[in-house]
């Protein structure tokens, strides 16, 4: 046993092995804006999800979505997004909800926040043009919450009903065929 003091584990951390570098990640920022957009012409409402390759290869569905450009809203770089990488024009309906979360990326620690919104197709065809997705796919509205691949916009899921049913009753909102009641 040696009379060397050893050095406090970091806050809520285990303490570091003996020998070994603790080369402190540098910490960043990253906020993003995206959504559900939602086609409700047909008997069964559908919503476009895109696909990508996860970091092991695996194919993973999700919700459209990119990091916001200079002097763009939340709302604004969710509807460019939705459509760059759909191919599907929408129009925000509500906020769907936020969600935070931190991964290690190129020795950087990423503090990531995506702003989501639910959004009413009002255009375009369904793409795959942009060069971040693999495929994309309308999936029957009641399928979303089984295809997609991440908890946390699975659990933003649960308050499209809700959100639908509050943009249809409200004055001049759009209704299930995008006209004005």
């Amino acid at each position: 046993m040696s009379d060397v003091p050893r050095p406090a584990p970091p806050a809520g951390g285990r303490p570091t092995p003996a020998g070994v570098a603790t080369a402190r990640l540098q910490r960043v920022d990253e906020t993003s804006a995206g959504g559900l957009v939602i086609d409700r012409t047909g008997l069964v409402p559908r919503a476009a999800l895109i696909a990508r390759h996860d970091r092991r290869g695996r194919l993973v569905w999700s919700l459209p979505k990119g990091h916001l450009e200079a002097g763009e809203t939340h709302e604004d770089a969710a509807v460019r997004e939705v459509e760059e990488e759909t191919g599907i024009h929408g129009i925000v309906l509500a906020t769907l909800g936020t969600i935070d979360f931190w991964f290690v990326a190129e020795q950087r620690r990423v503090h990531k926040t995506v702003h989501h919104f639910l959004l009413q197709a009002s255009g375009g065809e369904l793409s795959d043009d942009d060069v971040e997705v693999v495929e994309v796919a309308w999936v029957p509205l009641p399928d979303v919450i089984s295809t997609l691949a991440y908890a946390d916009e699975r659990r933003l899921m649960t308050k499209v009903e809700a959100l639908l049913a509050a943009a249809d009753s409200g004055p001049g909102r759009a209704g299930p065929t995008g006209t004005t009641g």
